[in-house]
């Protein structure tokens, strides 16, 4: 259970701010169709972290040792630094969409969630917990409490909330993890 909380705590608070929660503010002003967002979101979601949650958990075990534990524990120290650095949502274009709202957000977001820092934070949960299912569920959770939330009230959503707050919260839970990772690597808890 452990796997699932902290890749749904990781991810939920990564994702505020981030340039996908971005991408659904944009496509429900866009589209005004918003069940077949949140759906869109839901399987795209599901098909990028469970990929990335395999990588991430091949990964563990094929190059088990303590130098990848030490490498994970960088790489989650890394995130929090990362996730200090506001997205913006420029790299998108403002082109009438082709298809309907659903099969837009699945391709859009399946596509802007590659490279992203909470694709990264999904690999690196599934080589830290190695469980392929737990760490899906958990980080599409995540994902589905950072956007759904952001698809119907995106809008009114950024004027109160400051993200400068929650990126630092974020980043601070991420430091978190990745000190408590090299901390058991190295012994000392």
């Amino acid at each position: 259970m452990e796997a699932l909380f902290t890749s749904t705590a990781v991810v939920a608070l990564a994702e505020i701010g981030d340039k996908t929660q971005l991408l659904a503010i944009l496509l429900a002003t866009r589209f005004k169709a918003a069940w077949s967002i949140v759906a869109g979101i839901f399987v795209a979601t599901i098909a990028n972290h469970f990929l990335a949650a395999l990588l991430g958990s091949q990964a563990a075990a094929l190059l088990d040792g303590q130098w990848f534990r030490y490498l994970i524990a960088a790489s989650f120290i890394a995130m929090a630094l990362w996730t200090l650095i506001p997205d913006k949502i420029d790299d998108l274009d403002d082109k009438p969409a082709r298809f309907g709202a659903f099969i837009t957000t699945v391709i859009a977001f399946f596509l802007v969630e590659m490279g992203d820092k909470t694709q990264i934070a999904t690999i690196a949960l599934g080589a830290r917990f190695e469980n392929l299912v737990l760490v899906t569920m958990g980080t599409t959770l995540g994902m589905m409490i950072a956007n759904v939330p952001a698809v119907f009230f995106g809008h009114e959503l950024i004027k109160r909330v400051p993200m400068n707050v929650v990126r630092m919260i974020a980043a601070l839970l991420f430091l978190v993890i990745g000190l408590w990772l090299l901390a058991q690597t190295a012994g000392v808890v």
